[in-house]
């Protein structure tokens, strides 16, 4: 469950807000008057405007597909994030390596503009995040890139999910039941060229989309995930064009006021695991490192999910590793019991920290793990994240 988190911005120098500032909106001439621009941009925690209150996430609204899956401009924030584990060969001949991605699209609203009637007003930017982990070298090469939306630059359209900056992209096709996701993402240390199909209906996560939280009811989201996504395409890495196979996850979230004034950060896991099943569990946490509020699902193929609710689930720290660039500490262990079992987490790699200061602000932590069971035998795999660890989050 990524998120945008804009306001380290503020710590920066005026002249690093200007270089910034110029990137996120791509118009050069945009440098000259930074303030204006700065105000609209971290002005993102304002009200929703006049006349968008239905756009507020409500229990009872239901989703309707294809429709969101596209964007949902009147909400504050969302995201796609596409999560997975790639077996690659460079030949027939060669032998197969495991390789973890992401791709993640933000969208953003920025309050400021909304009243505004010139067409230079940026009233939405979109952020893209895009990494490979690499099991075989031990490193994570990761990528990121933003945008005011529109001007040829950005667009997270309505209606279907179609995304486009700059020259990354994510567009799904096909009928609803049977959806068909392409990216491609030519970053600066790799290139995905992907191809997603789905194999289980969509997860309504939380009471049919609507996922609390927090304590209190506007600390809310849609939220819906496709699990157990079939994947095959290309990794273009080192030099090399690999052909891949394998299994992926899509979380697709957007939220009007996420996160409860007492949270710091979230711990959270998208597992696919290798009878079928999809396991969701997160936790948010306060300063002191306790449990604000948690949830999550399982579901077994044919079955409808068991959805967790606070506070069945808790997540138990392991061991740590601690971040030589950030200074940040994570577990990179946990132990995570559910109303359905207890499984241990491991990440595959410990060094899968991210900064993504570039572009939505924070740093985090978001890597290729495995999923075991109270037994420790391996059960399924898929992507553990952490955030606020290197700081609060600002949401």
């Amino acid at each position: 469950m990524p998120v945008p988190d804009l306001a380290p911005l503020m710590t920066l120098s005026s002249a690093a807000r200007r270089r910034w500032l110029q990137q996120a909106v791509g118009l050069p001439w945009l440098g000259l008057t930074p303030a204006l621009v700065l105000a609209q941009t971290v002005s993102l925690k304002q009200p929703v405007p006049p006349g968008d209150q239905s756009a507020l996430v409500r229990l009872g609204n239901p989703l309707r597909f294809p429709h969101d899956h596209g964007a949902h401009p009147g909400t504050r924030t969302e995201w796609w994030y596409l999560t997975g584990s790639l077996q690659g060969r460079a030949s027939a001949s060669s032998p197969a390596q495991t390789y973890g991605f992401q791709i993640t699209f933000f969208r953003s609203r920025v309050d400021v503009a909304a009243h505004s009637a010139s067409r230079f007003a940026t009233r939405q930017l979109i952020f893209a995040h895009a990494a490979v982990t690499d099991l075989q070298r031990g490193e994570l090469l990761h990528d990121q890139r933003i945008a005011r939306a529109g001007w040829g630059l950005a667009e997270a359209a309505e209606g279907d999910t179609h995304l486009t900056l700059r020259d990354w992209q994510l567009h799904r096709t096909g009928d609803v039941s049977r959806s068909v996701y392409r990216s491609r993402v030519p970053a600066r240390a790799f290139q995905l060229d992907l191809r997603f199909t789905q194999t289980q209906p969509v997860l309504l996560q939380g009471q049919s989309g609507f996922s609390r939280k927090g304590p209190e009811p506007k600390q809310a989201s849609h939220y819906y995930s496709h699990p157990h996504l079939a994947v095959d395409g290309s990794l273009r890495l080192h030099g090399q064009t690999l052909n891949v196979q394998g299994s992926a996850w899509l979380d697709h979230e957007w939220s009007e006021s996420l996160m409860h004034p007492e949270a710091v950060g979230w711990d959270w896991i998208g597992m696919n695991l290798q009878d079928g099943r999809a396991l969701t569990a997160f936790r948010l946490r306060r300063r002191d490192g306790s449990m604000l509020w948690s949830g999550g699902s399982l579901r077994s193929p044919g079955q409808p999910a068991r959805i967790f609710t606070h506070p069945e689930v808790r997540f138990t720290p392991g061991r740590t590793w601690q971040s030589p660039a950030s200074g940040a500490r994570y577990p990179v262990e946990w132990t995570v019991d559910t109303p359905e079992g207890r499984f241990q987490v491991r990440a595959r790699l410990d060094a899968q920290e991210l900064d993504s200061r570039g572009s939505t602000g924070s740093i985090y932590w978001e890597g290729l793990s495995e999923l075991r069971d109270a037994q420790g035998a391996v059960v399924g795999g898929g992507y553990l994240e952490m955030t606020g660890y290197a700081g609060a989050l600002a949401l």
